[in-house]
């Protein structure tokens, strides 16, 4: 049996005439690999898609209905990444009730903002996006009332509580919060879910930083890039004979075609400790239900759920031609190397690398991790059984919850 200390997670996606992630000029993310470019697609860009959409209603937030979200888990807390959750989350609904001194709500507005967003929170436009959890934000939203009713008309002593609340100490003031929270909600990730698996990083206090259990790589192509401009034109319905034959837009994008080589990493300890609040140190010992439904819906995710871009005139779907996972205690390794040179862009020629590659690293470090591939067609992986992809999720995730993997 090996411990599953990390869960290494390796795949290869086959997308035609779509355009997955752009930069700054529109065109698609490229990546200089192997004396060859490559197109990429960013990792930023593949977390917010397994994440998954929010749709914001009059009631709240609702999460798209994914057989697999992430928040389709039991136990999986809500998590919200925005400039203003202070002004929406917190403030709007003391002023809706309409029984706060409007001078108390702006201390508190002002207070607020500085103690979650740092020294420059008190400007919209200074905020970065910052990831709080459900149980952060529900916590703001009682200390903010319960000032409201300490100090209903006095705007001087809300100020003071604030104060209090928050601490004095420069660059601490949402790690001084986050420990209170801690102390009156003991365990569970209070970042959220997506806090739990992705970390986060809060440049104004490093001591509220959550550092990701999951780890991803920028997908590339493990060819050399295939691409071609689009030449597109818009018709006007409305136009008249007269005004002549030509289309009423015309246009030009940027498509590729390509075959992705994937690669996700699960710092198992690390994903238990943020789930549960346990020291990583502790994770052989704490409760892992979570952390192994976590891991099943994660697996679904990565194989079935594309980036999402251009997708009237793309429609980019395509789900996982080949999926490898390894469960050990040694620190992972890319497979990336497979195609430093450049193969035919062929599943079978990605695979047949991989395994090679996948046979080398074994022959001179030893293969120790145990390994499951799901494979749309038959394939031959160095010790690895192939399963269906319910199968290969099923074992990740009993992996994680008996701390073995067979």
């Amino acid at each position: 049996m090996t411990t599953p200390r990390f869960l290494q997670i390796h795949t290869l996606h086959s997308y035609p005439a779509a355009l997955l992630n752009r930069d700054d000029s529109g065109l698609a993310k490229r990546l200089l690999f192997g004396g060859g470019f490559r197109t990429r697609i960013s990792s930023q860009c593949l977390k917010r898609h397994w994440r998954g959409k929010t749709l914001r209603t009059e009631n709240g937030m609702e999460y798209e209905d994914r057989e697999f979200g992430l928040h389709k888990i039991f136990g999986a807390r809500e998590a919200d990444r925005s400039r203003n959750v202070v002004t929406e989350k917190i403030i709007r609904p003391l002023r809706d009730t309409g029984n706060v001194d409007e001078g108390v709500l702006g201390e508190i507005e002002k207070g607020f903002n500085l103690g979650v967003y740092g020294s420059k929170g008190d400007d919209l436009d200074s905020r970065q996006p910052l990831l709080l959890g459900l149980p952060e934000v529900e916590y703001l939203q009682q200390k903010a009332a319960e000032i409201c009713a300490q100090n209903p008309n006095d705007s001087k002593a809300a100020e003071s509580a604030i104060k209090e609340f928050f601490g004095t100490k420069k660059n601490e003031n949402f790690t001084a919060m986050r420990k209170q929270l801690e102390v009156d909600l003991p365990a569970g990730h209070h970042a959220g879910i997506e806090g739990a698996l992705f970390g986060r990083m809060v440049t104004s206090d490093p001591g509220a930083n959550i550092d990701a259990a999951v780890h991803v790589a920028h997908a590339f192509t493990v060819h050399q890039e295939e691409s071609e401009s689009d030449y597109f034109t818009a018709v006007d319905d409305l136009q008249r004979g007269d005004e002549g034959p030509g289309a009423g837009f015309i246009g030009d994008t940027e498509l590729t075609a390509g075959l992705f080589y994937g690669y996700v990493v699960v710092d198992v300890p690390g994903l238990v400790s943020n789930l549960e609040g346990c020291p990583a140190s502790e994770w052989d010992g704490a409760d892992r239900t979570l952390a192994g439904k976590v891991v099943e819906h994660l697996v679904h995710l990565i194989s079935t759920v594309s980036p999402g871009a251009k997708l009237g005139s793309t429609a980019p779907y395509a789900w996982a031609d080949l999926m490898l996972i390894e469960a050990g205690s040694r620190q992972p390794r890319s497979l990336a190397n497979a195609f430093r040179s450049p193969v035919e862009a062929q599943v079978s020629d990605a695979v047949e690398a991989m395994s090679c590659h996948m046979s080398k690293l074994d022959g001179a470090y030893g293969a120790r991790e145990s390994r499951r591939v799901m494979s749309v067609d038959p394939c031959e992986m160095p010790n690895a059984d192939r399963l269906a992809l319910d199968d290969l999720a099923s074992w990740a995730a009993d992996a994680v919850r008996t701390g073995e993997a067979g």
